[in-house]
């Protein structure tokens, strides 16, 4: 048998992956509304590009959410309860994924080949994304029952600080291969031949994202500063605390610099400063909801309680 330690380890390192993977497909989504053949895409063809843009969203959002959930809720610690919410994070996100690879592969198919193509393209891509990540699982005949509810709290034996410390660093991994590259997106931005195009307004909201995502990469990167030169590589309850503290510090802007450059994708696309506000506020909405919000909704339902023995 697995012991829950190693699962914990497992659903976060698979969660990595995941991003790692959802990194290079969000960075190219953002380029391309800024290429210079985007101009001259369909409406169906841009409207994939956002649809695909907003699902890669709702994907990372859903792969970064452990982490909140263990400093938050857990307080560091390895739960079984943990495990199924991760488990579960990481079987929502899968869907989203393949839907917007199939959208991306519907403007490439059209692009090269027409529209009909375009649509054999996008089913082709998203039915086999679908296929091998949950038809292939679902006809296992080895498949395990599904986890209990994540709302089923379960009294666990306390982590050891040297596992929490792994902990609290493969969270940093987690959260930080985003933030690269939304970073890398920004700063090539700027060098880009359709950005002194945009009204002030954008070219100021994205500077404003950059200064966000940047305090967010900087604040991801601290705790290995302070593990070094603070501790001297020794694990202790001080640097879990702070590392974790940092951890959570920087989703905030991290949030608030992918809210401002959905602001400036959708008012160019659209044209209209109003849909650009909505689509940002509601991607806002989405990562505070899930990284914060029911977090805490959790945390307060159990009195802010420690169930660790």
């Amino acid at each position: 048998m697995t012991s829950l330690s190693e699962k914990v380890d497992n659903a976060l390192n698979e969660a990595r992956t995941l991003i790692l993977g959802v990194q290079v497909l969000l960075g190219f989504q953002y380029r391309g509304f800024f290429e210079a053949r985007f101009e001259r895409l369909g409406s169906a063809e841009r409207a994939g590009k956002l649809v695909g843009l907003v699902l890669l969203l709702v994907a990372l959002a859903l792969l970064i959410s452990p982490a909140p959930f263990q400093r938050i809720v857990e307080d560091g610690h390895q739960t079984s309860r943990l495990h199924r919410f991760a488990t579960r994070a990481t079987e929502w996100a899968l869907l989203p994924i393949a839907f917007a690879l199939g959208l991306d592969f519907f403007v490439v198919g059209t692009l090269v080949a027409g529209p009909p193509w375009g649509a054999v393209f996008a089913v082709a891509a998203a039915g086999t994304a679908l296929f091998f990540w949950y038809g292939f699982e679902l006809a296992s005949p080895r498949r395990r029952r599904r986890p209990e509810g994540i709302m089923n709290a379960k009294h666990d034996e306390k982590t050891s600080i040297d596992e929490r410390i792994r902990n609290v660093l493969t969270e940093t991994r987690m959260i930080l291969p985003g933030a690269q590259a939304l970073l890398g997106f920004q700063l090539v931005t700027v060098l880009m031949d359709s950005f002194p195009r945009l009204p002030s307004s954008s070219q100021a909201v994205h500077l404003a994202s950059l200064a966000a995502i940047t305090l967010a990469t900087i604040l991801l990167m601290t705790p290995a500063a302070w593990h070094r030169l603070v501790e001297q590589g020794e694990n202790t309850e001080r640097f879990d605390r702070v590392a974790g503290r940092f951890v959570i510090a920087s989703m905030v802007p991290l949030a608030l610099g992918i809210a401002g450059d959905v602001y400036v994708v959708f008012r160019k696309v659209t044209g209209s400063p109003g849909a650009g506000i909505a689509a940002g506020i509601g991607t806002l909405a989405l990562f505070y909801g899930v990284w914060f919000g029911l977090t805490l909704a959790v945390r307060a339902r159990e009195g802010g309680k420690r169930r660790i023995r």
